[in-house]
């Protein structure tokens, strides 16, 4: 895990098994009710991998589960509750095993994955492209397009005109960006004490 990491109640942040990599300046946003799980799955012939690069954004109940290798590139944003999956996990025929039901995936650099969208096996999805919320990626995407549906299909192209603005934007100077987040979050407690936090569990108040 490289440096700056910023993750919201790591706690609920729950890593299965080896080759879990996230790169520098990673934010990761978990909740009690929606926790992050990245899951790596090994068996006799082969280990699955998780490699993310820098500046990546996962939001609250992501999941992703490897079998085989799971490439995210830098700068790539994950809402909540997206599920990706580099294998269906048992084949159809013999449903005790998984036989050749895996494929790589790819995420290329600055993807956007809307809300509740789900990744399967054996896909690409190309540099800047977007995919709608609650989609489902069974085919490979091209870079710079938008994709809805299911199965997701292409619906628009982006502005090959326009400039997108990147996540790494943000962190020019990750130090000065991390000390002006712990000054705001300061400034959110600023009224926070013992005193009113027993106070709000014993009687509470609408403010609270």
């Amino acid at each position: 895990m490289g440096p700056y990491l910023d993750a919201g109640h790591p706690k609920y942040v729950s890593l299965y098994g080896p080759n879990i990599s996230i790169g520098r300046c990673a934010t990761l946003r978990t909740t009690p009710a929606y926790p992050i799980t990245l899951t790596v799955w090994t068996s006799s012939d082969r280990e699955g991998r998780i490699d993310m690069g820098d500046y990546v954004l996962i939001s609250p109940g992501t999941r992703i589960l490897s079998s085989d290798h799971v490439t995210i590139g830098s700068n790539t944003m994950i809402a909540g509750e997206v599920y990706i999956s580099d294998s269906d996990w048992h084949d159809v025929y013999d449903r005790t095993s998984e036989q050749d039901a895996h494929k790589p995936i790819v995420l290329e650099e600055n993807v956007w994955l809307g809300y509740g969208v789900k990744v399967c096996k054996g896909v690409t999805i190309g540099k800047n492209s977007v995919i709608g919320a609650g989609s489902v990626v069974a085919k490979s995407i091209p870079a710079n397009v938008i994709a809805a549906g299911n199965p997701a299909r292409v619906v628009r192209e982006l502005d090959p005109d326009r400039t997108i603005k990147k996540r790494e934007d943000l962190y020019a100077d990750p130090d000065a960006l991390m000390a002006e987040m712990l000054k705001l979050e300061r400034y959110f407690l600023r009224n926070n004490s013992l005193f009113s936090w027993l106070r709000a569990l014993v009687a509470p108040s609408k403010t609270d």
